[in-house]
């Protein structure tokens, strides 16, 4: 990194073990992205009643890259070492992503097949779609992205990814391309 990393604690104290594996999760992101320049880190109290209940923590991981930010933040926990490497398992995540959309490992979207969906059972939650040779091929209500399974209908062409079900060939990753016949 370029910058020194940079942790800070808001509404607590940290001890010298935390600081510690703060510092070691840092410098395993470099290992991730090469190009990270700068990581600050940010931990607190999300939660501190007075009647006894237990505190929650929240880690906060800003990462400068060239180009952009990317922050991190996970749902608070009540065990501060967890909710550290959660963050850190977050961050790692992140940057193997960007990395490898760098490198143009991630396959654009356009190499998927489409198909139309040609029978549909929906309160069953099911249906079949018609490949571009013409097969029929299952699809879970699942498998459509966004919720979008309630608004189907017949004739909707959609993108999927094909994969071998337990009794054949069957869609998942179903996104709606265009709606209506």
């Amino acid at each position: 990194m370029r910058l020194p990393l940079q942790i800070t604690a808001r509404d607590l104290e940290l001890s010298p073990n935390v600081e510690q594996l703060i510092r070691e999760e840092a410098e395993k992101l470099e290992s991730f992205y090469e190009r990270l320049t700068g990581c600050r880190v940010l931990v607190e109290t999300a939660h501190r009643y007075p009647t006894g209940e237990r505190v929650q923590y929240n880690v906060r991981i800003d990462l400068t890259v060239p180009g952009a930010e990317l922050v991190i933040k996970r749902q608070p926990h009540p065990d501060l070492w967890t909710a550290i490497q959660r963050a850190f398992d977050a961050a790692r995540r992140r940057l193997q992503d960007r990395a490898r959309r760098r490198r143009g490992d991630v396959k654009a979207k356009s190499d998927a097949p489409t198909g139309r969906v040609v029978r549909l059972f929906p309160y069953e939650g099911y249906g079949f779609l018609q490949t571009g040779d013409g097969r029929e091929i299952y699809f879970h209500r699942n498998s459509v992205l966004r919720g979008g399974f309630a608004r189907l209908d017949v004739g909707v062409e959609v993108r999927y990814a094909e994969e071998d079900g337990a009794h054949g060939p069957q869609a998942s990753t179903v996104t709606v391309l265009r709606w209506g016949r």
